[in-house]
C-alpha cells in the first residue's frame, strides 16, 4: 500500500494528509475528485473493488451501480457521458472484450462529458481465465491508455484521463 496525500473534498477539511491507500482505492478516490457523477462496473476480481470503494464517498452527485454485464456497465457511462456529465466504468481485461462493441463505436462518437473506464488486467493469470494486454486493445480502438505504477499514479492518472477525455 501506498502513502497517498490529497485533499479532501470536505470544505471544512483545509490540510493535504496522507493516507495508505491500495490501487484500486485510489482510483475510486481519483474518479471521486475528478467530479464524475455516473459510475458504473460488472463485478470481477481484480476490479471489484474499484466500484465498491466509489460508493463510499458522498452520494448527492454520484451515482454508483452495478450493471448485469461490462457491456451495460460501459453502456451506462457513456450515456451519462453523452449527458454531459463526467463519467466512469470499470471492468477485468475479459469483460472489456464483451464491451468491445460499445468501446469501439464510443471512440469514433466523441464525449460531451469526460468518460474514463478502468481495465484490471490480470498478469500470469492470476484471477482470470486468460492473460490479455490491454494496451493492444486500446491501440486497436484507438483510445489512450494511463498505466499507473503505484497508487499515487493511480490517484493522479484517473483525474488526468478525464481532462484527456474531455479534449
Amino acid at each position: 500500500m501506498d502513502q497517498i496525500v490529497g485533499k479532501s473534498k470536505n470544505k471544512t477539511d483545509k490540510k493535504n494528509k496522507a493516507y495508505p491507500l491500495m490501487g484500486n482505492e485510489a482510483i475510486a478516490r481519483g474518479v471521486w475528485e475528478a467530479g464524475a457523477v455516473v459510475c458504473a462496473a460488472y463485478p470481477g476480481t481484480p476490479s471489484t473493488e474499484i466500484l465498491e470503494n466509489v460508493a463510499k464517498f458522498p452520494k448527492e452527485d454520484l451515482s454508483a451501480e452495478w450493471a448485469t454485464n461490462e457491456k451495460t456497465a460501459l453502456d451506462i457511462a457513456i450515456g451519462g457521458s453523452f449527458s454531459g456529465v463526467r463519467s466512469f466504468a470499470a471492468m477485468k481485461h475479459v469483460g472489456l472484450n464483451v464491451a468491445s462493441d460499445s468501446l469501439m463505436s464510443q471512440s469514433y462518437i466523441g464525449v460531451n462529458g469526460g468518460l474514463v473506464i478502468a481495465i484490471a488486467d490480470a498478469p500470469g493469470i492470476h484471477s482470470s481465465q486468460n492473460e490479455q494486454d490491454t494496451r493492444i486493445f486500446a491501440k486497436f480502438a484507438g483510445v489512450p491508455i494511463l498505466e499507473p505504477s503505484n497508487a499515487q499514479e493511480a490517484l493522479d492518472f484517473t483525474k488526468i484521463a478525464f481532462d484527456i477525455s474531455e479534449k
